[in-house]
């Protein structure tokens, strides 16, 4: 029998031995339409960050009155960007329930209608008061869209590249954040400055991107592990065979199908929770799920405050601070908006499975630290670069390019580091049972800082002085260093259903030790693909050829090499 040539991203990612069937259509638009739903936070961000420099917007809204003290005029500012963050933490709650009650593709579909209601409001403000209702119902869309993608992206994905499935949603959070950025910067070069279409249009973009996500889903499969959980066997076999471009008997389909019911069956034989109650008591009480939601909230506190989100969100701002005026402040933070997009998409197909969610964290953060650290020292050296009528001298210019180019290199760290690990590790470490919930729960977190820091950083600016804002951005970054060292596992190429065993370990070895101490021992594991294309089973220490992966007879043969492992 001739040898069958694997694909492009087996050999990649040393996957040789998985069948390169797994690497079909059916999984890139499922991955593509749910990634994609990333820019639904990301196009906010952009576009806010435009929008509040626009003067157009700044004289509809009260940004420009006289009377109110720079503190006023700051509160307002950060209320009006943190709006969307606040309605996230309701969103991320909400999901808690409709991803479970309604599945992933119709709770996808709701939370694009409300994304849609939400810009539409936005569009047609005319008062403070509809602006922040505007924003809060499209918090409310943005904050679930963080628990259905990860969580969808996770279930759907083979393990060896589910790292990159799940970091295309985190690369599309720029890429919405770049789409938005050019839009403002397209608007304020064609448009009168006094014209309230300048922010109008670019706002409005969101209701096309939400359109486009709804009817997209509408050819996506629900995920197979939800069908598990809800008792639907048959269609979870059904939908897990297209989507792995496998036979619904081969030993592939068979075997995670076998692994996320064993998986089931486990937690409920332990505490057979059923309500919202019961799940909360196991994530506060049950070890090994409790270090998981403290992991992940801990990684949501030292990201948001290392302050890169408020670096997209006043970039306008921080541009100012070395010296850029006009619309040039707007194209610099469409730039970064790319310098991100490439970044994060870099990191995604090179970084976060090839080297693993521990190291790629490890370099993002370093590159993001001494950048930081970089733009920190500047503003101390050159208090003075913060105003506006200040001529710099020519070594000060010099260090101010230097400056820039550090906010651009800072974002890049973080999309290598940070960006990647906050939406991937919360939904791949949780079993199937707690999944949307304490996904939910950690997301939650995850905007509640955000909405703090957007809210404080603007105060900070005035109290702290920039350089001290940014300082104390170097030294969350330090701890977030020793944080990912002690306390974050590597869990790059284990399965979803493998992940017990690891956090069952003692905690202090669980960080430093646990993918040394627990390797992958689930049903996937057992089975490999020969370059013959002969399905081999795992027997001890040894893979032995089993059966062809047409085999009629495959079921049976697996199910008595399932028997005999347990």
């Amino acid at each position: 029998m001739s040898e069958k040539k694997p694909s492009f991203l087996a050999k990649f990612y040393n996957t040789g031995d998985t069948p390169s069937e797994l690497y079909n259509r059916t999984l890139f638009f499922a991955v593509f339409i749910f990634g994609v739903l990333g820019c639904a936070r990301g196009y906010d961000e952009g576009n806010i960050a435009g929008t509040l420099s626009q003067h157009s917007f700044k004289q509809r809204f009260g940004l420009l009155d006289e009377t109110k003290s720079d503190t006023q005029l700051a509160n307002l500012k950060s209320n009006i960007s943190s709006m969307v963050q606040l309605g996230s933490i309701g969103g991320c709650l909400l999901a808690m329930y409709f991803v479970d009650r309604f599945g992933r593709i119709k709770t996808l579909q709701g939370c694009c209608l409300g994304w849609i209601v939400g810009a539409a409001i936005q569009v047609s403000s005319k008062t403070v008061g509809q602006l922040y209702a505007g924003r809060l119902i499209e918090g409310l869309a943005i904050g679930q869209t963080v628990v259905i993608g990860p969580c969808y992206l996770s279930e759907v994905s083979p393990k060896n590249i589910r790292g990159l499935c799940n970091c295309i949603f985190a690369g599309a959070v720029y890429f919405g954040s770049m789409i938005a950025n050019f839009a403002n910067y397209g608007c304020a070069l064609h448009m009168d400055s006094d014209d309230d279409n300048l922010w109008r249009v670019p706002t409005s973009l969101k209701i096309v991107l939400g359109g486009l996500l709804t009817a997209g889903s509408i050819f996506c499969l629900e995920s197979p592990r939800w069908l598990v959980k809800v008792g639907r066997i048959e269609k979870a076999y059904e939908n897990l065979s297209k989507v792995r471009g496998l036979d619904a008997n081969h030993p592939y389909v068979l075997s995670e199908i076998s692994d996320i019911q064993e998986q089931l069956a486990q937690e409920q034989a332990e505490i057979g929770a059923v309500s919202k109650l019961d799940i909360l008591k196991e994530i506060c009480f049950v070890k090994s799920i409790r270090y998981r939601v403290l992991l992940g909230v801990t990684g949501q506190i030292l990201s948001q405050w290392s302050c890169a989100s408020a670096i997209t969100i006043y970039m306008p701002e921080l541009t100012a601070l070395v010296g850029v005026t006009g619309t040039k402040k707007l194209l610099y933070s469409a730039i970064l908006a790319v310098v991100k997009f490439s970044g994060a998409y870099i990191g995604a197909f090179f970084l976060i499975d090839f080297l693993g969610r521990k190291k790629a964290l490890y370099l993002g953060i370093i590159i993001q630290l001494f950048s930081t650290l970089y733009y920190a020292i500047f503003l101390q050296i050159v208090p003075n670069a913060t105003d506006e009528d200040y001529v710099m001298t020519g070594s000060e210019s010099r260090a101010g390019v230097g400056a820039l180019a550090m906010l651009f290199i800072a974002g890049v760290g973080w999309t290598f580091g940070w960006n990647s690990i906050q939406y991937l590790i919360n939904s791949e470490m949780l079993p199937l049972k707690v999944r949307n919930f304490g996904t939910g729960f950690i997301m939650a977190f995850h905007f509640a800082n955000q909405y703090g820091n957007t809210k404080a950083i603007p105060t900070m600016m005035i109290s702290m002085t920039p350089a001290g804002t940014f300082f104390f951005a170097v030294g969350v970054l330090v701890i977030g260093f020793f944080w990912a060292w002690f306390f974050l596992p590597e869990i790059a190429g284990r399965s979803l259903e493998s992940m017990e065993e690891l956090f069952n370990l003692p905690w202090y070895l669980i960080g430093r030790r646990g993918a040394e101490l627990c390797p992958d021992n689930s049903g996937i594991a057992h089975i490999r693909e020969a370059q013959s294309g002969e399905i081999e089973l795992k027997q001890g220490d040894h893979f032995v050829e089993n059966m062809s992966k047409s085999s009629s007879d495959g079921k049976e043969l697996f199910v008595d090499d399932i028997e005999k492992r347990a």
